[in-house]
């Protein structure tokens, strides 16, 4: 068995100005890394086998703080990015409210299918032990949607530098 803690990356500069970040590399804020800094603290003790992080750079930088006491390589992957915006990346979030979805923004389906994809990797790659993987709001929410068998609706929205944790 496998346990897999799924975190989300620290704040971000773009989250305290309300900016649907997508699959932008994103800037920690002064308290995003703070965030970071914490959960190297909460992790420092704890044996993790291996490290997954999103290709994007809040969630890589996130990520190296928690890893850097264990000397651990972070494994990249664009599985983990976020949900991929469309038109709407880069707009403020709050305008967003009664627009109707723009044809380019990333499906359900296809989200869902790319959190099935990281689940099988992990259980590929670390069949037994445990792992640590920073992600993103909704992609850890579609990757706990699979493991749970539920609709996303149904799963709890994750706040920065929150920690799931899934035995795989």
């Amino acid at each position: 068995m496998t346990t897999l803690y799924l975190v989300r990356h620290g704040e971000t500069v773009e989250n305290v100005q309300k900016v649907m970040q997508g699959q932008t590399p994103g800037t920690l804020s002064a308290l995003g890394e703070q965030q970071a800094e914490r959960l190297c603290e909460q992790f420092r003790s704890e044996a993790i086998d291996m490290f997954f992080s999103s290709d994007l750079q809040r969630a890589v930088q996130t990520c190296a703080c928690i890893a850097s006491p264990h000397q651990a390589v972070v494994h990249q992957t664009p599985l983990l990015r976020e949900r991929d915006w469309g038109d709407f990346t880069g707009c403020y979030i709050p305008d967003l409210k009664d627009k109707p979805f723009p044809d380019n923004v990333e499906s359900i389906e296809a989200l869902k299918q790319r959190a099935a994809a990281f689940l099988e990797e992990v259980r590929r790659r670390c069949p037994s032990g445990t792992v640590l993987a920073v992600g993103h709001g909704i992609i850890n929410k579609a990757i706990q949607s699979v493991f749970y068998r539920l609709p996303m609706s149904e799963i709890a929205r994750m706040s920065n530098a929150e920690v799931r944790k899934l035995q795989l």
